[in-house]
Order: C-alpha cells, then sequence, then structure tokens
C-alpha cells in the first residue's frame, strides 16, 4: 500500500527533491513505469521537481495568517531575502498552524512568520528539526488522564461482543467530528454489516483547512486514545488493519504518535494476538504527500493506491468498497478519541457533558482577530460568545465583525452568532454549519471582501482539478474580483451561477463549498462589501493586519 509514494517521500527526504535520473531507478527497482512516477510527483504539492540548494521558507497564505499580518510579513521576509542565495520565500497553503499565525515552515520545522532573527538562525544552521513541546492534559476526555494508559478499554471490549461499542456509540448519538457529521455507530455498523475476508479501519489525520488544527493537538495529547480508538474500531467492524493518514507538516506529532505505537505493541495491544484474545490488529502511518482534497475520503484512497488524489464518483462507498475495494472505515481523530470515552464511561455520561439539553463536548480550533488563539474543550451547546471569551476576546478591545464557527468552509454570520450553540443542528438552522469546529473570528475595520476571497483562493488553488465546474469556476471567482478589487451586482450574479454549478456537478465538497463563504459575505453584509464605482466603508482597510 501506498509504495510509490512512500518511496517518492524517502527519496525527497534524501535528496531534497526528485532528480529525473533518481526517479528513472526508482522506476526500474519498483518495477513500474516511469510515467506512473511522474504522475504521482507532478500531483502532490509536496515533491519538487527542480534542484534548490537555498533553504525553503514556506509562509502562510490563508485567512488566519493573513489576518495575524502574514502579507507584512511575508513582506519583510522577501526584503531579507533579498540578494542571499541560501533562502528562498515561498507563498503555501494553510500549514495548520493557525494558533500561531502568521506562520512560516522551513523543512519540519515551524516558526513566526514574524521572527526574522529566528528564520535567519535556523538558515544559518540548516535547522528544520521540530521543536518539542509539552504534552497538555485533557482529563474531560482522557480516561486515562491520572495513569499512563494501559489500554483497559480495549482490553474491556475485547471481552464482550462486537456489538456493544457500536450500541454504546448508538445510544450516545455521536456524529462524525470531521466535517459531516456523520453518524458514527451507522457508519461503524455499515462496515461491520460487509461479508469480507478483510477489512480496513483508517484515521483521517490530514485536517487541512484554514482554522483548524484540533486534531494536531490531539495527536500529540492523546496518541493512545487515537491508537485504542481505532482497535476498537477495527474489532466492531471486523478490520484486521488500519492506517493514519497524517499531513507532512505534523512532523512533530508524527513523531509522538509513533512513539506511542512502539509502545502499544510492547504490551500487547497491536499485532497478532493482541492481549491474547486471538484479535489482530496492527496500525501504520501513512504520510501525506499534500493537498486539502486529501481530506475527502475517496481521494485519500486514490492516495494510499498510488494514484493522483482525485475524489472517486460515490457509489460505491467505502464502507462498501474502499481500500483495494475492501470494506474500509474512515474516522477522524477527534471521533475516534471520543469513541473511546463513550465506550469506557457509556451513553450517560456523554449526554451529561452538554450543556442546557445538549449532549456531548467537542473540540473547538479559534483563530483569527483573538487574544489567545487555540484549542478548547467546550460542552455541547456552549456559546459561541462563550468560546470567544474563553480565548481572550476579539484582540486589542475591537468589536467582532463576522465569524465562520466551522472553519473556513462554513458561511459567515454577524455578531449575532455569538448567542448561538456550538451544536450541529443549531449552526446548521442559522444557515452555517459546525463543520471541522473551527471558529474564525473577524474584527470591525476588516476588509470583508478580501476576507472572502482569501477563502476562496485557497479552494482556487487547493482544487484537483478533476471536475471542470470546480477548476474553472474557482479560478474565474477569484479572478472577477481581483480584477477590479471590487464586485458589480453583475459580478455577483455570475458568481452564484457559478456556486449552483459547482454544488450540482462537483464530484466533491471542495467544488461545492468553494464559493459558500463568500458568497454568505456578499448576502450578509452587503453594506461592508466594495461595489464598484463605490467608496466602500472598509476600502481603506484592506488587506489591514
Amino acid at each position: 500500500m501506498g509504495e510509490i509514494v512512500r518511496a517518492l517521500l524517502a527519496l525527497q527526504e534524501e535528496d531534497g527533491w526528485l532528480a529525473p535520473d533518481r526517479l528513472a531507478a526508482l522506476a526500474e527497482r519498483l518495477r513500474v513505469p516511469l510515467h506512473r512516477l511522474e504522475s504521482v510527483s507532478t500531483f502532490y504539492p509536496h515533491f519538487h521537481r527542480e534542484k534548490n540548494e537555498a533553504v525553503v521558507v514556506s509562509v502562510c497564505r490563508d485567512l488566519s495568517c493573513q489576518l495575524a499580518g502574514g502579507e507584512s510579513a511575508t513582506t519583510a521576509l522577501r526584503e531579507w531575502a533579498e540578494g542571499r542565495q541560501d533562502v528562498v520565500i515561498e507563498e503555501t497553503s494553510c500549514l495548520g498552524r493557525c494558533d500561531g499565525a502568521p506562520a512560516a515552515g522551513l523543512g519540519h520545522r515551524i516558526a513566526d512568520a514574524r521572527d526574522l532573527a529566528a528564520i535567519d538562525e535556523c538558515v544559518e544552521a540548516r535547522d528544520s528539526e521540530p521543536f518539542e513541546r509539552g504534552v497538555r492534559s485533557w482529563p474531560a476526555a482522557d480516561p486515562y488522564c491520572s495513569t499512563d494508559s494501559n489500554y483497559r478499554v480495549l482490553r474491556q471490549v475485547l471481552s464482550g461482543s462486537r456489538e456493544a461499542p457500536i450500541e454504546a456509540l448508538e445510544a450516545a448519538g455521536l456524529r462524525g467530528m470531521g466535517g459531516a457529521g456523520f453518524p458514527t455507530a451507522r457508519k461503524w455498523s455499515l462496515v461491520a454489516a460487509e461479508a469480507a475476508a478483510s477489512k480496513v479501519v483508517i484515521c483521517n489525520a490530514d485536517e487541512s483547512e484554514p482554522g483548524t488544527f484540533k486534531d494536531r493537538e490531539l495527536i500529540h495529547d492523546l496518541p493512545h486514545l487515537l491508537i485504542e480508538g481505532m482497535a476498537i474500531a477495527a474489532y466492531c467492524v471486523g478490520a484486521d488493519r488500519g492506517t493514519i493518514f497524517i499531513r507532512h507538516e505534523y512532523e512533530s506529532e508524527r513523531r509522538r504518535l509513533e512513539a506511542e505505537l512502539d509502545r502499544a505493541r510492547s504490551i500487547g495491544v497491536l499485532g497478532d494476538n493482541v492481549f491474547e484474545t486471538g484479535f489482530c490488529f496492527d496500525v501504520e502511518i501513512f504520510v501525506s504527500p499534500g493537498g486539502y482534497v486529501l481530506g475527502e475520503e475517496t481521494a485519500l484512497l486514490e492516495c494510499l493506491e498510488d494514484r493522483r488524489g482525485e475524489p472517486r464518483n460515490k457509489p460505491p462507498f467505502p464502507g462498501n468498497s474502499g481500500l483495494f475495494q475492501k470494506p474500509t472505515l474512515i474516522n477522524n481523530v477527534e471521533t475516534l478519541v471520543h469513541a473511546v470515552g463513550i465506550v469506557a464511561n457509556g451513553s450517560g455520561w456523554w449526554h451529561d457533558l452538554g450543556e442546557a439539553g445538549f449532549s456531548g463536548h467537542k473540540f473547538m480550533s479559534t483563530s483569527g482577530d483573538v487574544e489567545i488563539p487555540g484549542v478548547a474543550l467546550v460542552a455541547v451547546g456552549t456559546k459561541l460568545g462563550v468560546l470567544l471569551e474563553n480565548h481572550g476576546g476579539i484582540s486589542e478591545g475591537r468589536n467582532l465583525l463576522a465569524v465562520a464557527p466551522g472553519g473556513a468552509s462554513s458561511n459567515f454570520l454577524g455578531p449575532e452568532a455569538l448567542d448561538l450553540p456550538v451544536d450541529f443542528d443549531g449552526l446548521a438552522e442559522a444557515g452555517t454549519m459546525l463543520g471541522s469546529g473551527a471558529a474564525i473570528f473577524v474584527a470591525e475595520g476588516r476588509d470583508l471582501l478580501e476576507v472572502g476571497l482569501s477563502i476562496t483562493r485557497f479552494f482556487r488553488n487547493e482544487s484537483c482539478g478533476k471536475c471542470v465546474p470546480c477548476r474553472v469556476g474557482s479560478e474565474k471567482a477569484v479572478s472577477l474580483i481581483e480584477k477590479a478589487g471590487a464586485i458589480s451586482d453583475e459580478d455577483e450574479a455570475l458568481l452564484r451561477a457559478l456556486h449552483d454549478t459547482m454544488q450540482q456537478t462537483s464530484i466533491c465538497g471542495l467544488g461545492q463549498v468553494a464559493l459558500g463563504p463568500l458568497l454568505s459575505i456578499l448576502s450578509k453584509f452587503p453594506e461592508q462589501v466594495h461595489r464598484v464605482g463605490e467608496p466602500g466603508p472598509n476600502s481603506g482597510n484592506r488587506g489591514a493586519s
């Protein structure tokens, strides 16, 4: 599985790029046509096809970093690097470090893009190793918060029926925490019902949407719960192998996870005879070669099968025919972590966690114009206003202008959203979504057209290009606004027509939501948007940071 992608990643790690002669030798060693390596290596953004002796500093260009002064930081970096031969400044899509915005990447190291001294030191030392950081405790979510994990929940599950954990998840009403909110028990049941000799469990840890970084923290702080959740899921659905698909920008988290996998194997959690019960299951880590579209589960499967990460037409769905046509259960990190808590403590415990009639709790990424960006675990039903207060309020004492409660793909709402609960259904009724659980707050004084354009650019940049309406429509939307630096009524009508077409004809969610956030701004904040021929109210603040 993924032999070609793994080999390409190893080759690039060794040489820093994919040289033609080395690709030819690799093709011969793998006994595959060279055109297959060319096809794969030219699709994924992490692969470099040109040699570059200089240190590449990749600066995030997306919304949370833009709000934190990313544009001015990039300008300062380019001025600092001017005339130097040892460093190159490049813009890149979201690095998953929205709590440290504006973020810059130097190999595996993440730095503050404004800290020229620190970046210069890394360049001079050619130091790209990730920083080590402390582990945060999450007692409300971790059954082992006061002791080292001994995987007792899995031990208990293996002594009972395969149906019992699914019944607990059904009673709790747990929904997928990666964005779609599909009922977890139903997904597990569908895979369990498939008659197949071999099945697969995949953890989708490829969160790549601007504003979303809570799974990164869970991998770092609670890797044992992720592994245990996968093992419980595998027992329930009848799977014998598992894969954690993690983005390459999460190197320090990958190392934490690898260490916990080694520990788990040493105490009998994984392998051919788990806890001497006859249950066989093991987990491997697969590092993504890059691309937001790989968060879509069928594009992820294509990558694992050594092809270009382009979404598949559905049906069949992965639960019926997934990785190499095997029934495949795909859940994200947070879903699997919560599953362990529910199986350990029961559905009643889960319901009691909620606030004001809601059930459960939710990890939320919070970024943008907030005083203290970061990840918080809040009760479902908590008001967005309380979430904002927990992160220090709007930075510099400003007032809230808009919020996207579910990450860059969710529609924007105004200050009235502060009274809305953190909840799938409540936010959907308000015309937006909880999505990946990533609240991006925007302060007064911002140019909302630029905010919407930033998100549309992201989806344009990350489109795999398979769907013509998505590929062409997202480019057209960006060029319409960039051309005039404003929007006309005719442009807006065209954008809405493009959105309708992309919603109906795009294979995956990227094309279906690409223009949604921008259009929500045009609908919700018409007086805040700079119109052609009019001096918009924020026209003097374009690109403000």
